[in-house]
Formats: C-alpha cells, structure tokens, sequence
C-alpha cells in the first residue's frame, strides 16, 4: 500500500508535542509513523493544519516513530524560513492513517529527479525464530536497479518507487545497488546487519545524474516465533518470560522442598538416636 503524503509530520509532531514514542507502540486505535528526508540539498519547513512544526528539516534524515491517533492530519511543505504555508513546495496534502499499521513516509526524487512523495507500509509481522526480514525500497532518481548480495542479484529491476520484501536468516549481508541487468554498483557495497525479529529498511536515495545517490538504514522490531511454539504477544517475548519466570520458581520451590525434607530426617534420626 503507497499513497502520497507530505514527508515531515513525523518530526513536526514530534517538536509540537514534546515527545516521541517508541517502536511498535500502535493500538486499536493508533498508527506508527516514521518519514525520511531523502531529497537531496534541499531542507524544508512543515507545517501540520497551518502551524509551523519542524524548521529546516535536513535531508538523510529519518523521524520517528511517532504514535498518533488514527485519522486524517493536513500537511504541508515550504522552503525553509517560509511566512506560513500559503506557498507549499509540496503539499499540501490530507493524509489518512489507519489504526494498527506503520508506516513510513518519504520526500524523495522521483525516477526523473522531480520531489515525489510517497507512503509505504511497513511489514511488521513477527518473523520466523532465527531470520529478520529486510525491505529494499528504491526512491532515488535514478533507472531500475537490482540489489546484490554478496555479488549475486537477490531483487532485479526494481523501479523508483517500489519497493521488495525478503525474509532472510540472521547474519551480516554485504549489499550493493548496481543498475538493472549489471553488477557494477552504483551504491556500495555495504553490511547489512539482519537481525533476529527485527524488520530492516534499506532505501536507494539522492540522484545518479548529480552523484548524490546514498543508502539509508531504518530498523523496526517486530519479533519472532518461538521455535516450535506459538506466538506470545507482539514480539513473543512475554511468553518466553513468563516459561522461564515459571521454571525458576518451580526449580526453586523444588530446592526448598527438598532442603526441608533433608532437615526433617537429620532432626528425626538424632531424636531417635539419643
């Protein structure tokens, strides 16, 4: 799911309302938020329902997570030190968040190199115990490219503003963006750590005509599925808790139970030696 929004409300919350709130914090009634400057050169302004809310936001720079009511929410952008928001460089956009997703919101160049903005929705279902999950997510101006790893392609012909989703075991991936049927990269090599339970974004951004194309790294905790078992809870980790909270008291109340026993018979052979 993608639909175009105004990047910057994450932020601009986050100044206006004094606080950001942590990863996976989404409810029945809440979304989570993140947005991603990735246009080069070019800082902004944002206002949210015509109030200034972030001053020279920088490119390369990623916000939140930011918990807001499910809802719609007026955005716009302006050059930065802008009078108000009556001459929007992007924007002015209603963007509508539903309760119980993260999203990800990104001001980028289009495949032309034009300022494009763009939502997408991040794939926070738990992992299978031992793997993470990587997203690549290609919002640079630039052609189609394929993602490799190790030297070997594992996404191909990846287009401005798509985006692919792998499910990978834990370990370190040395990626690299080269253009469409090629493998000379344009954009790294560079590790990647995948990480148990944990959803890692990688964005292609910045422009190849004016050489400013760069990688961007965004990590959610998603959690795991216990070997074997059942999901517990958002992560799983509560019910691991709980199993060894409970195997601790009942492996102590055993020691004790024992203890006890081993008094009671030394006690009862002196009285009955004496």
């Amino acid at each position: 799911m993608r639909r175009t929004l105004a990047a910057g409300v994450v932020a601009g919350f986050v100044v206006a309302a004094g606080f950001a709130a942590p990863a996976q914090a989404i409810s029945e009634t809440t979304a989570d938020l993140y947005v991603l400057h990735a246009i080069p050169a070019t800082p902004v302004d944002v206002y949210v329902n015509g109030t200034l809310t972030l001053d020279d936001f920088q490119p390369g720079t990623l916000a939140g997570p930011l918990d807001l009511p499910a809802g719609d929410y007026a955005v716009a952008l302006t050059a930065p030190d802008a009078a108000d928001d009556s001459a929007p460089v992007l924007g002015p956009a209603t963007i509508t968040l539903t309760a119980g997703t993260s999203y990800t919101a990104t001001a980028n160049l289009d495949d032309a190199g034009a300022p494009a903005l763009n939502l997408f929705t991040n794939d926070i279902a738990t992992t299978s115990a031992g793997e993470g999950r990587l997203t690549v997510r290609h919002v640079a101006a630039a052609p189609a490219v394929d993602v490799l790893a190790g030297g070997a392609p594992v996404v191909e012909d990846l287009a401005n503003p798509d985006e692919a989703t792998l499910n990978l075991p834990v370990g370190t991936v040395a990626a690299s963006v080269a253009l469409a049927g090629t493998t000379d990269p344009v954009i790294g090599p560079a590790d990647v750590a995948i990480e148990d339970g944990k959803l890692t974004i990688v964005y292609a951004w910045g422009s190849a005509e004016e050489g400013t194309l760069a990688l961007a790294t965004q990590s959610i905790t998603v959690g795991h599925s216990t070997p074997g078992g059942v999901n517990s809870g958002t992560a799983g980790y509560a019910a691991e808790r709980d199993a060894l909270m409970q195997a601790s008291w009942i492996f102590g109340g055993a020691v004790i139970a024992i203890g006890l026993l081993a008094a009671l018979v030394i006690r009862r052979r002196a009285h009955i030696e004496s």
